[in-house]
């Protein structure tokens, strides 16, 4: 009997490739990547040589493989996306991040395949919603992203729970808004790579690292408070949600604490055996005024659903990404 398939896309990418290399382990599953690598020195193949992945699709024939696989694909899990803040055009970030899910979800709801996709906590805007993952219309509608990257994930809950509400969706759907996660196989991002990978170079060196000052009278420079979530904790609540085919919705994925960007610098030094040395600069003028002081993503909704997978404490998570890959030599899963 043929093994059913998931199809991952962007699963050569940082938190795609840690969901395949999750699913080739356990062998439940054929394994297909679709994705870019790109060129070969950026090393983004390197995140999914590892693995015995059972087909690799160029995203250009996407929907002619899944058509042509259809009866075998047990779910889509679509993590492909423009995940940059900073990219500048904005008709190629909806093309990206919200017409191709669109599309993807017609395709699993027409086909009766389960669809897992990423959200992000960029939804949010600045928080002054507050972080609670209710996905009723209502409360989607009154959020406010600061950029087009966040606007397009907030048009595609939109989608999801207007299309669910009409009884036209895959039989299971989740969106997780991701919030600042880190962990291996995020050294092809560049300067979206995690701060404990951006700082690490430094670290290793036992060199003075920069942090941005704080622009905000309630907050201390290097104070400044994020949900930090280890990518193992991602991969748990999928592997939790491919497990209960009965939880569908738009979910909060991240730590539910927020903590310092000091606190992070500091577990990095730790993590590597060396007296933390931490220096304040000025935080550029274009990013001052749409600046997040605060995120944490409230977990209850999951919690409350069964979800009691792990939740790895930032100096825990920290120790394992840096001495388990950053400072091994190989810092691929």
């Amino acid at each position: 009997m043929t093994p059913r398939m998931i199809v991952v896309t962007g699963g050569a990418g940082f938190i795609g490739s840690n969901i395949v290399a999750h699913l080739c382990e356990t062998q439940a599953w054929d394994v297909v990547v679709c994705d870019r690598l790109e060129t070969a020195d950026l090393g983004k193949w390197k995140n999914i040589a590892k693995h015995p992945i059972a087909d690799f699709w160029q995203p250009e024939e996407l929907f002619e493989q899944l058509e042509r696989h259809a009866d075998q694909i047990e779910a889509v899990i679509h993590m492909g996306a423009i995940s940059s803040t900073t990219e500048a055009d904005a008709d190629l970030i909806i093309r990206t991040n919200f017409s191709l899910s669109r599309d993807i979800w017609d395709w699993c709801s027409i086909r009766n395949v389960r669809m897992l996709y990423a959200s992000s906590a960029a939804t949010y805007g600045d928080g002054e919603q507050g972080f609670e993952d209710r996905d009723d219309p209502e409360s989607l509608n009154a959020l406010r992203p600061l950029n087009a990257y966040g606007y397009s994930k907030y048009l595609f809950d939109q989608y999801a729970v207007r299309q669910a509400d009409r009884d036209q969706a895959p039989p299971q759907w989740a969106g997780l808004k991701f919030f600042n996660v880190y962990g291996p196989n995020e050294g092809h991002k560049g300067s979206m790579k995690s701060v404990v990978a951006q700082i690490w170079p430094k670290v290793a060196a036992d060199e003075t690292i920069s942090l941005f000052k704080s622009h905000n009278p309630n907050y201390a420079d290097g104070g400044q408070l994020r949900d930090f979530v280890f990518v193992d904790d991602i991969v748990s609540i999928i592997n939790w949600l491919l497990l209960r085919d009965d939880v569908s919705g738009v979910f909060n994925a991240g730590s539910g604490q927020a903590r310092s960007f000091a606190d992070l610098a500091k577990a990095t030094f730790a993590a590597a055996g060396k007296e933390a040395k931490i220096s304040y600069i000025d935080m550029p003028e274009s990013i001052r005024d749409r600046y997040q002081y605060f995120t944490e993503a409230s977990m209850d909704r999951l919690r409350a659903l069964g979800y009691d997978g792990q939740q790895t404490p930032l100096e825990e998570g920290v120790r394992r990404y840096v001495q388990n890959y950053l400072s091994s030599g190989d810092s691929y899963r």
